[in-house]
């Protein structure tokens, strides 16, 4: 059975369509099925921002197919893992859980390499091109953790 992650963010723009692009690149994608989306409502349909695209460029990576799409509860039910940007979307996509189960596969990304420290993925959207460069490399290495941990889970 194919494990199914979610990457979400506020606006599906920035931060979730990276690290969509990045966990893709990392995994076998007849093992794992990979998506994104944001708490708001503001970008539905939207590309990613230009400046991502642009990051995912220079990492030899392509995002310019995702388009932006909002977090609805019945992602609980279609997604294993769910992993959050910032403590604001963990609260506001643990609002939508409706019970321990749906709780459980929610975690902020940065918790696979800072456990327990609840560190947030910086929004890169009102600042410079060097706030994606640092973005990218946070979920580049949070992305290479989980990536070995669904290897490890899909030998089992």
């Amino acid at each position: 059975m194919k494990t199914k992650v979610l990457m979400v963010c506020l606006g599906n723009i920035c931060r979730s369509p990276l690290a969509e692009g990045i966990l893709k690149s990392k995994v076998d994608q007849s093992q794992v099925f990979v998506d994104s989306a944001g708490t708001g409502d503001y970008h539905i349909d939207d590309s990613p921002d230009p400046r991502s695209i642009a990051i995912a460029k220079k990492n030899n990576l392509d995002i310019t197919y995702q388009r932006g799409r909002q977090f609805q509860a019945e992602d609980f039910d279609r997604f294993d893992r769910i992993y959050v940007m910032d403590n604001q979307n963990f609260k506001d996509v643990i609002s939508l859980a409706r019970n321990d189960d749906d709780r459980a596969k929610v975690q902020l990304i940065l918790d696979v390499i800072f456990p327990a420290e609840n560190v947030d993925v910086p929004d890169p959207y009102f600042g410079s091109e060097h706030g994606f460069e640092n973005v990218y490399q946070m979920l580049d290495e949070a992305c290479e953790k989980i990536a070995d941990q669904l290897k490890e889970e899909n030998k089992a």
